[in-house]
């Protein structure tokens, strides 16, 4: 079945980290890529770990291709001081599959609740300005097998075909199957590559869709 237009969201492509100081108190923020829950926390508790020394490791997470699932963490500091608005600087950047924690390290001054809310949330959107973005978009998927002697020369050929990406090999008892996740209207152009590299014997099968990751721009 056809997609809709295609989808995209916005996540980290690799962990990001961003220090300040506001009266003395350290604020650092380190922001990671995170698909699930428990990889979100278990990045919380390494950095927990790393930090002991620390009076807080405020934590905020966005989940989910449509950010639906979202957690924050004062960890101490007063309701809605803390995880809040770093959930918020993350939601208004249009990420998702994302973690903050932000560690402070008290120094000596009270920032009273305004103050609180900025740092966390100048901390996080630091981290974000200093991150690189990475952008995926849903594709529709396909599943091609072919024997074995055209196999290797077509999973090269279809890597480098504009608008298909390779997201799973297998060999099998038929031959070499290959996962492809093509951009809508080049399911025409991968058919007509597939048959002409086999001669018309490789087969290809609708396969479920999956997010690839897409050149910035």
């Amino acid at each position: 079945m056809p997609l809709r237009p295609p989808r995209r969201y916005l996540t980290l492509a690799s962990p990001a980290s961003a220090e300040l100081e506001v009266k003395r108190s350290r604020f650092v923020c380190d922001l990671a890529p995170a698909a699930t829950e428990e990889s979100a926390r278990a990045f919380v508790d390494q950095v927990r770990a790393r930090s002991r020394d620390a009076r807080h490791h405020c934590t905020a997470f966005v989940l989910g291709p449509d950010g639906a699932t979202l957690r924050s963490n004062d960890d101490g500091e007063p309701s809605g001081t803390a995880g809040a608005p770093m959930l918020d600087v993350l939601r208004g950047r249009g990420l998702t599959d994302v973690v903050a924690v932000v560690t402070r390290w008290f120094g000596g001054t009270l920032l009273g609740t305004g103050g609180l809310i900025r740092a966390y949330g100048d901390a996080v959107s630091t981290a974000v300005d200093a991150a690189t973005v990475a952008t995926y978009e849903l594709r529709e998927g396909l599943v091609v097998t072919v024997t074995g002697a055209d196999g290797p020369r077509l999973e090269n050929a279809l890597r480098g075909h504009p608008g298909c990406a390779v997201t799973s090999t297998a060999w099998g008892a038929t031959g070499l199957v290959l996962g492809l996740a093509v951009e809508p209207g080049t399911q025409h152009s991968v058919r007509g590559l597939v048959g002409a590299l086999t001669s018309g014997a490789g087969s290809i099968a609708a396969g479920p869709p999956s997010w690839v990751a897409v050149p910035a721009g």
